[in-house]
């Protein structure tokens, strides 16, 4: 008859070890082997396979290891830990460690029988992350069961990317591009949002009412939408806006009450309080209409709402937060104040008369238009700042506006006239979609191959080069400056001819052996709308790989706003050249937030933005659009938009006094009534806007989760889990041990592992690529988690750090594994950090959770490593306090022990071990206690989410490693030299 096995018990099957987990059935073991992973989780007919109860073997006396064994071993066992036994579940199997500010979104989470949360911290904080943790510990723990992630089409595969690389979770792209393949495969009458439990999906695609209606009856149980300030709009909005489209699309998944809903957005307000009501409003309906003047209003938004700025988080958990001291602190280096750097140039005489040829023809054509109709004049409007703008911007852009027809030409109302040109030549914050406003616009408006515009293009095209375009040239200037102090920066422009235009002076040409002007070592690229968003990732990271690892060497990036927006480029740049000004200065800081923010290296980002003295256009931008609002960014801290009508006003004066007047006549304009009055207007609103959202940051300031909490969660799971210090001693002296190359005093270090065993090479290969391992080329370890690809970070979490501890422990636990075995399950120390006979046990215990959920209760086996020891013998066990265990790891050999001595003292202590079993097991009981606490602590909002919850303690407990400390006295019988690896 076979047995019956419970959850968490040991079974040897297939020659290995394993846990049983509690989805087994009598006929059905479903096992996890003993110290691995849930990929490795596999299914077992005792019927057909033989299943045997098994113990976990004691540590054989013989097997001595050095004083480091100890701490070699607890570290490798915790990092192999994939489900923790806490109440956030997630934590121990996903491939990040977040700061602990980020654990705050994820606490006010869990207090939500059903999550609804707006996450508006600052750009370059980590709402993706934040977002990330509360999608998989919800998950984890079967409190949802699906995921759908709307985004912009631009940013789904970074999305995909992150979810899989850090979080585990395999999402289906659902875009325009590949939905055709999906529903390929799709069964008769199935949706694919119930083929696919994980979709990223593009909001612009969703949202039209032919895919809306599908989605919304088979959306899943939980949604986080990016971008959420773009779905929402102000009341006094037309209800034909494509916004009014996706906030549709976001009422309808939110009246689902028991879906969980997070709204990702770093600008919540956009400069309209009714926007941010009917956002609010999706959260929690009560929040559309609430005074958040009042105490209860305060108090309920508080619930679902966090929005931090920089400064709130660089110093987090310290005693100005209000705890004892600041040993759980955390110092987070976000690069300083951006250096802003406004430089200019002047026109050459052969384009400014280029530029005052083009302001005239194109003032004659506005003026003719104007007497013709309206739709005659919005159509030569829409041409005019066309022809300026890209005239402004660079000879290529110019000719080929000047030769393509006019979006707006074609329009058969003013109306449409304005919806064709508008896009294509303003830069609104809140546009639908960056994809394909990179393209230069067309000026001509009829069909004439040899118009005067023809003749124009034809000058234009003979422009190109810094000898003629000075603009070019002042570019070419300070790259060099910048490069000199060693940055990497990116140039951005408005067009796609003008980005390939600058990468093609700029370059080196290896075909044709032309030198560019910035160095034989600078590395030069283009990245635009012509690509899609994969090879633009694709291309970014071509660009590092070609620069590579030499100190010398330094990347341009030139790229269009296609990358101004979600896109992470920090780890590659450091710097921001606007080579065209943006008419929208929220345009100006989506670009520069692209580098700074954290995982940024340099501590201060470098801005520098050109700008014509002589245009006519550029200087007054300058001064009224953009330099203001890095001065509101300044006073607060965060960047207030701009309401798009209002830069509009002040851009289309700016161009009609141009038309007007020509470019010599510009100091008046600031005198001109119109102008005036528009600049009025902005200013009056924009310093509302920004007094608002000053007011509503202190109102609304995170409240609901205060530090002391997060710190006590913090202090269990570096308990539980180990913490970055831990990880850096491991990874230093395993690697050292096993017979690595180490270089590098600093945090930061790297490794060369060609000598080590060759089960750790095929291990790290997967992880740092094959080439690395076989051209033994260093591998970087960084202290900061942030790294760029190739690196390691030394945290537990980081691949190449768990397969260097899942060698380290099954090394240890092999006996005969072949090769260096830094960790050992035995140890005998003589040492001056004792004063009598004193015993470490290095102990794992299981525990059975059942946790309770809306689908009803999960049965779970989780793991824990603890530390215990004491003094004297076994039978007479004088127990320590659990800080006098830890401080024995970082004890040091004072003397050799002699081997045959230190093996009869380590048989005689494992003889004696079944004497403390019951003090081991009144301890398990403890922990789980305390596992019970502090689930409901967490949970402690809703009764319903506690109700049924229980960790109880799998019996018996394993003893992995046991270690002697000796006292340094006389009495200690002496001394043969001792055994390789007995002592240190």
């Amino acid at each position: 008859m076979a047995l019956t096995y419970s959850a968490g018990s040991l079974v040897k099957a297939r020659g290995r070890e394993w846990v049983v987990l509690p989805e087994s059935r009598p006929d059905l073991l479903v096992l996890r082997p003993l110290g691995g992973s849930d990929d490795d989780i596999a299914a077992v007919f005792p019927a057909f396979e033989a299943v045997d109860e098994a113990k976990f073997a004691p540590p054989e006396p013989g097997d001595l290891g050095d004083q480091r064994a100890a701490g070699l071993l607890r570290t490798a066992l915790r990092v192999g830990f994939r489900s923790g036994a806490g109440p956030f579940r997630s934590l121990a199997g996903i491939a990040v460690e977040p700061r602990a500010y980020q654990l705050v979104p994820l606490l006010m989470a869990l207090r939500q029988k059903t999550v609804r949360m707006l996450i508006s911290d600052d750009v370059g904080i980590g709402k993706t992350i934040e977002a990330g943790l509360v999608a998989s510990e919800l998950l984890a723990q079967g409190e949802a069961t699906g995921l759908a992630v709307l985004c912009s089409p631009a940013l789904a595969e970074q999305w995909q990317q992150e979810l899989r690389s850090k979080f585990g979770i395999d999402a289906e792209l659902v875009l325009s591009s590949t939905v055709s393949r999906l529903e390929r495969g799709l069964d008769l009458g199935q949706s694919l949002f119930d083929k696919y439990p994980h979709v990223i999906v593009s909001t612009d695609f969703i949202k039209s009412p032919r895919h809306r209606d599908d989605f919304v009856r088979h959306c899943p149980d939980l949604v986080i939408v990016d971008e959420a300030h773009t779905c929402v709009v102000a009341d006094d909005t037309s209800t034909a806006s494509q916004n009014q489209l996706r906030y549709e699309l976001l009422r309808r998944v939110a009246q689902d009450e028991t879906r969980h809903l997070l709204l990702v957005t770093a600008t919540p307000h956009s400069g309209k309080e009714s926007a941010f009501r009917n956002l609010l409003g999706l959260v929690k309906p009560e929040l559309a209409d609430v005074s958040l003047d009042s105490e209860a209003g305060r108090k309920l938004l508080a619930q679902h709402f966090v929005a931090r700025k920089r400064a709130d988080v660089r110093q987090y958990l310290t005693k100005e937060d209000g705890l004892t001291d600041d040993s759980l602190a955390e110092r987070t280096a976000f690069p300083s104040d951006r250096y802003f750097k406004d430089e200019t140039y002047k026109l050459s005489p052969e384009y400014r008369a280029l530029l005052d040829d083009a302001i005239a023809y194109a003032s004659e054509r506005v003026e003719q238009a104007g007497s013709q109709g309206k739709r005659e004049a919005r159509i030569a409007w829409w041409s005019a700042i066309a022809l300026l703008r890209s005239l402004v911007s660079s000879p290529r852009a110019a000719a080929q506006t000047l030769r393509t027809r006019s979006a707006a030409a074609i329009a058969a109302s003013a109306e449409e006239a304005d919806r064709l040109g508008a896009p294509l030549n303003s830069d609104a914050a809140d546009s639908d979609a960056m994809e394909g406003m990179d393209v230069a616009p067309g000026a001509e408006t009829t069909e004439d191959p040899r118009s005067h515009l023809a003749e124009l293009a034809d000058i234009a095209a003979q422009l190109e080069g810094p000898a003629k375009d000075l603009k070019l040239k002042a570019l070419i200037k300070h790259l060099k400056a910048l490069l000199a102090d060693g940055h990497n920066p990116i140039v951005f422009c408005r067009y796609i001819p003008t980005a390939e235009y600058l990468a093609a002076q700029l370059e080196n040409d290896k075909d044709s052996g032309r030198r560019g002007p910035l160095g034989a070592r600078t590395v030069v690229k283009a990245v635009t709308g012509t690509l899609s968003p994969q090879q633009r990732l694709e291309r970014i990271e071509k660009l590092a790989e070609e620069a590579g690892g030499d100190a010398a060497a330094r990347r341009v990036l030139i790229a269009t706003d296609c990358l101004s927006e979600g896109v992470n480029l920090q780890h590659h740049f450091d710097a921001v050249v606007h080579y065209d000004l943006a008419w929208n200065p929220t345009r100006h800081d989506q670009r520069e937030g692209r580098v700074d923010r954290y995982g940024q290296r340099k501590d201060q980002v470098r801005v520098i933005t050109l700008y014509g003295d002589d245009n006519g256009i550029d200087g007054k931008v300058l001064e009224v659009l953009i330099r203001k609002h890095r001065q509101i960014k300044k006073d607060l801290g965060i960047s207030v938009s701009v309401p798009d009508e209002l830069s509009t006003g002040v851009t289309d004066a700016i161009v009609e006094w141009l038309l007007m007047r020509g470019r010599e006549d510009q100091d008046a304009l600031f005198s001109a009534d119109a102008f005036k009055v528009s600049t009025a207007k902005l200013d009056s609103d924009w310093n509302s806007a920004a007094e608002r959202e000053k007011a509503s940051r202190s109102r609304f300031a995170q409240r609901s989760v205060h530090p002391q909490e997060v710190a006590r969660e913090v202090a269990a799971v570096r308990e539980a889990l180990g913490g970055a210090g831990e990880v850096d001693t491991f990874v230093r002296e395993s690697l050292g041990a096993l017979g690595a190359v180490l270089r590098g005093d600093g945090e930061d270090f790297t490794a060369q592992v060609g000598g080590t065993p060759i089960g750790l090479r095929d291990a790290l290969a997967p992880t740092v690529g094959a080439e690395v391992i076989e051209k033994d080329r260093p591998i970087p370890f960084r202290a900061d988690p942030a790294v760029a690809r190739g690196e390691a970070a030394l945290v537990r979490t980081d691949p190449v750090v768990g397969a260097l501890a899942s060698h380290v422990l099954n090394a240890a636990l092999d006996t005969q594994a072949d090769g260096a075995r830094p960790a050992r399950r035995c140890g005998v120390v003589t040492t001056d950090a004792v004063g009598t006979l004193t015993t470490l046990l290095l102990v794992r215990y299981r525990f059975h959770l059942t946790l309770p959920s809306r689908g009803g209760e999960k049965q779970l086996v989780a793991e824990d490593a603890r530390l215990v020891a004491f003094e004297g013998s076994a039978r007479k066990a004088e127990w320590l306090p659990p800080e006098r265990a830890r401080d024995l790891l970082d004890a040091t050999a004072s003397e050799s022990t002699d081997r045959h001595y230190a093996e009869r003292t380590m048989t005689r202590l494992l003889t004696q071990l079944p004497d403390v079993y019951g003090h081991l097991e009144a301890y398990g009981e403890e922990l789980a206690a305390e596992l019970d606490a502090s689930h409901r602590r967490v949970r402690q909002a809703s009764g319903e989410i506690v109700r049924g919850l229980s960790v109880t303690v799998q019996k018996p407990a394993d003893v992995l490693g046991a270690y002697v400390y000796l006292p340094a006295v006389p009495s200690v019988p002496a001394v043969a030299p001792a055994a390789p690896g007995v002592s240190a």
